[in-house]
């Protein structure tokens, strides 16, 4: 490695004084596409009183999230986020963050997902149950609904739908608060009691009320279910053989209740405005889940087999990353990609912008699933296609989301299709995850293919395989 000393720093636009470069803030999805065009892997940028690098290079992404992992930390911004989410998996660091992720890893490994899979399965048709042809969805809505459901059961054993909206208020309420603290240059703390400070910590009562809930009935009953609150309530280091407390299960139930629901919902919302976008595309779906399934409710060996579902939500994340794009800080004085990066520079890393690199991806803004066929993505330079992250703080439950994504989707394609509602047009609402604006309002409409009597009948004999 060179010395610091004789290292350059990376390029940079031309900014306002004071202001920096405010025009990241007017359209962020664009600015960040042209930076990359104009000046390459890596460029520093300023806003306000915030210097930061953006990312493009996936040489330089694998250095920073795998190779030199532990040189760095979660970014200033994610560091805001403990006033709601307290010290989960998002936001610990270095030996306690280890230590959380060992003792949650048994909740998502293959074999315990496996045994989520009826609860998918019913959570799903319950959900289909209530459509009606021709009524107007919003597929985003319902989405969240049934992730939220699906995680509650899953991970806690409760049902939690009724609560449904409350969790999505205090979603709102904690996105929109992230995004004016980290644009602000100055915020009073949480204990302040002004407008904002006040709504974000009603917002946070009330999540506490439902994760504390969840807690206080387990421990009473006393149960062992299988789920992440009976393996975190009787999880034990290897070192001191210490449980968690009440606080840092909240920490960790919050943490994955929230964040994995969050993401899963916007990915297969994402990928139905584009099955709906591009009927030709979702035809190859219905005919491909049509001859796997034959009209029966879907099995995990089937699930395997579904190779264009696959391929159309890998594409979904691709074009409209729900996590567009991951923050981090190093610990010490590094280098970059030749350029030394003092410590505690926020890197962001885009996904949306690597996503889109038509150096890696050819006609990079269509939709094309059929991309991903014959291995295309180990073809991939590594971290050129990141929608869950990579390296030691890659997503948990990556296996427990694709699972869920590849059977809703399925079961949907079985009985429904969607067409958009007139007029109506979807974009990409920036806020920590990547938004449809205003949701995905779509007319139910029919699948011929099937009886639709038929499958409902089949739900009591389906098989878990």
């Amino acid at each position: 490695m060179s010395s610091f000393a004789t290292l350059k720093s990376p390029p940079a636009p031309r900014s306002h004084w004071l202001w920096g470069n405010p025009e990241v803030l007017a359209d962020p999805l664009a600015f960040m596409r042209k930076m990359a065009s104009d000046y390459g892997g890596i460029v520093s940028l300023r806003l306000l009183t915030h210097t930061a690098w953006m990312v493009t290079d996936p040489a330089a992404i694998e250095s920073v999230l795998i190779r030199q992992a532990d040189k760095y930390r979660k970014h200033f911004a994610v560091r805001l986020l403990p006033i709601a989410l307290g010290n989960g998996l998002l936001t610990s660091e270095g030996d306690f963050y280890s230590r959380q992720r060992r003792l949650a890893q048994p909740a998502f490994q293959r074999s315990q997902v496996s045994q989520y899979y009826s609860t998918f399965v019913s959570a799903t048709q319950r959900m289909l149950d209530t459509w009606q042809v021709g009524e107007s969805r919003d597929i985003l809505q319902e989405m969240h609904t049934l992730t939220l459901g699906t995680a509650s059961k899953t991970l806690f054993g409760v049902d939690a739908e009724f609560q449904s909206e409350c969790v999505r208020a205090a979603l709102r309420v904690g996105q929109a608060e992230f995004v004016r603290r980290l644009l602000t240059i100055f915020h009073f703390p949480i204990w302040v009691p002004t407008r904002s400070n006040r709504r974000l910590r009603r917002a946070t009562r009330d999540l506490d009320d439902i994760i504390y809930g969840f807690i206080r009935q387990r421990r009473a009953s006393g149960e062992q279910r299988g789920d992440l609150l009976s393996i975190l309530l009787h999880a034990r280091d290897g070192v001191d053989q210490t449980g968690m407390t009440d606080k840092q299960l909240r920490d960790e139930c919050l943490t994955i209740f929230l964040a994995g629901q969050e993401t899963t919902a916007l990915a297969m919302s994402w990928c139905w405005w584009l099955l709906a976008e591009h009927p030709h595309v979702a035809d190859r779906i219905y005919a491909e889940v049509d001859t796997v399934f034959n009209g029966q409710i879907p099995t995990m060996e089937g699930l395997t087999r579904l190779q264009e579902t696959e391929h159309a939500l890998l594409e979904a994340m691709r074009l409209y990353p729900p996590i567009h794009v991951i923050g981090r800080e190093p610990l010490v004085d590094t280098e970059i990609a030749g350029f030394h990066c003092p410590r505690g520079t926020t890197l962001l890393m885009p996904a949306w912008a690597v996503h889109r690199n038509e150096r890696y991806f050819k006609n990079p803004d269509a939709f094309l699933p059929e991309r991903w066929r014959d291995g295309f993505e180990k073809q991939l330079p590594k971290c050129a296609y990141f929608p869950f992250s990579a390296g030691p703080r890659i997503c948990l439950g990556t296996h427990f989301a694709m699972l869920q994504m590849k059977l809703v989707i399925a079961m949907i394609a079985q009985r429904f299709q969607f067409t958009l509602a007139p007029g109506q047009k979807v974009t990409p609402n920036v806020q920590i995850t990547l938004q449809p604006s205003p949701g995905v309002p779509a007319i139910v409409r029919s699948r011929q293919s099937i009886h639709n009597s038929d499958f409902r009948g089949s739900l009591a004999h389906s098989s878990t395989e």
